[in-house]
């Protein structure tokens, strides 16, 4: 199949690609990339008024299958990822059972396979995500795991994580870390201060996630490995990691639109759509996000997309599971808030969204150029549009921006050379 995209600005972070461009798809690959490109038979697309980028990658997301399939499949969550211009996505491992084998991470692929999203599984830390044995690392990596972590169950013994960093970095396989300990959070629904103690509420404290990224710093400094931190979300979070670079040490981190978007004050308006883990938190702590995006010490943007049932999210506020989509809504609350605020140019939000995460993860994935698998989107970056979570193709429906005015709307999604998605 060949598909010639014209007239549209064509965007390759990695490259640095910027400018008014045809593209040639042939089948799986980017046949070419130039002014003047002409196939008579070829199916042309007219992109003329829009962008033409890399499919998106989101390395940190929750498709839920096996185990909870009444909050999502991966059949529903690949077309949420499609409707949101995504075509490489890494599902996190906490399904049931968890994907600490080989076996689970095939079974995931095998569910996606149809989907026409590139779907890599992540494999646990430790077996069942107990945190108490390591999982076979080298065999996960070679079912395809591009990374493992245990996400939502941080391992709290340190000689454990130390000798995971040490396993992680003979095979060049990155650890994925959610940073909290444990103990200081238990089950709490919002960040401790002034919000928690107006409702009354015991609250998880910014010094547990502080205090764990501190940890892996360390490790990873100790050590010579990489260690990635999974949606970093405190003011003196993102300093450790700015000093740790700084200084050398392999680390790297991700955030998600609502650490930049919204303060723990949202909680107040939206009780249980506002809960996720971490929580959300203080303005000072968003303005440090945005700060941190804007200065490159944040790698990454991702989702965490993590969809509930309607019935768990109208449960009272300690008592519902924390977590919110996002692959729906990301690329147009990427460009809201980054973009159109004039914080970072279209160039580094879509690189933080393509090459960045490919490339930590050595995904072939991310890169708009001839030889390229040929994922792309193809969006309008001024187009505007109000979130209706009813539309929504992801079973869940879990989002504080409801209702939100955005600006920025896919209209085709193009994985492996087959249109995935196409707007109406």
């Amino acid at each position: 199949m060949e598909l010639l995209i014209k007239g549209g600005r064509v965007l390759d972070p990695a490259s640095g690609l910027d400018a008014r461009m045809n593209v040639l798809v042939r089948d799986a690959k980017i046949a070419a990339v130039g002014k003047n490109i002409q196939v008579p038979t070829a199916t042309v697309l007219d992109a003329a008024g829009l962008v033409v980028a890399p499919g998106l990658v989101d390395m940190h997301v929750h498709l839920r299958e096996p185990g909870f399939e009444a909050k999502e499949t991966v059949a529903t969550g690949c077309a949420a990822a499609a409707r949101g211009g995504f075509t490489s996505v890494v599902a996190m491992p906490n399904t049931n059972p968890v994907t600490d084998t080989p076996e689970i991470i095939r079974l995931v692929q095998e569910k996606a396979a149809p989907t026409g999203v590139h779907v890599y599984p992540a494999g646990a830390v430790s077996v069942g995500e107990k945190g108490q044995q390591l999982t076979d690392f080298a065999a996960l990596k070679a079912a395809g795991a591009p990374a493992v972590t245990d996400d939502g169950n941080p391992i709290q013994n340190n000689a454990l994580m130390r000798q995971a960093l040490q396993q992680a970095k003979a095979l060049g396989l990155p650890i994925l870390d959610h940073c909290e300990d444990r103990d200081m959070v238990a089950n709490y629904g919002v960040n401790e201060g002034a919000v928690s103690r107006q409702l009354g509420l015991p609250g998880r404290p910014a010094v547990a996630e502080e205090l764990q990224i501190m940890r892996d710093v360390m490790l990873a400094e100790e050590l010579g490995a990489r260690v990635h931190i999974c949606h970093i979300s405190t003011a003196r979070g993102i300093d450790i990691v700015r000093q740790a670079k700084a200084r050398g040490v392999a680390v790297t981190c991700e955030t998600c639109p609502q650490y930049f978007w919204l303060t723990e004050d949202e909680v107040l308006r939206q009780g249980a759509l506002a809960r996720v883990n971490p929580p959300l938190r203080t303005a000072a702590d968003v303005e440090a996000v945005r700060q941190g995006l804007a200065d490159g010490t944040i790698d990454v943007l991702v989702t965490d997309h993590a969809p509930h049932t309607a019935e768990e999210k109208a449960r009272p506020l300690p008592d519902a599971p924390s977590g919110m989509v996002g692959l729906e809504t990301a690329l147009a609350l990427n460009l809201t808030g980054l973009y159109h605020s004039g914080l970072l140019s279209l160039l580094e939000v879509i690189g933080r969204m393509t090459c960045r995460p490919a490339e930590l993860l050595a995904l072939p994935a991310g890169r708009l150029c001839e030889g390229a698998r040929s994922d792309i989107v193809i969006f309008d970056p001024d187009k505007p549009w109000t979130v209706d979570c009813n539309q929504f193709a992801s079973k869940g429906h879990n989002t504080p921006f409801q209702g939100k005015n955005l600006r920025g709307k896919v209209k085709m999604t193009i994985s492996s050379g087959k249109i995935i998605y196409q707007e109406g």
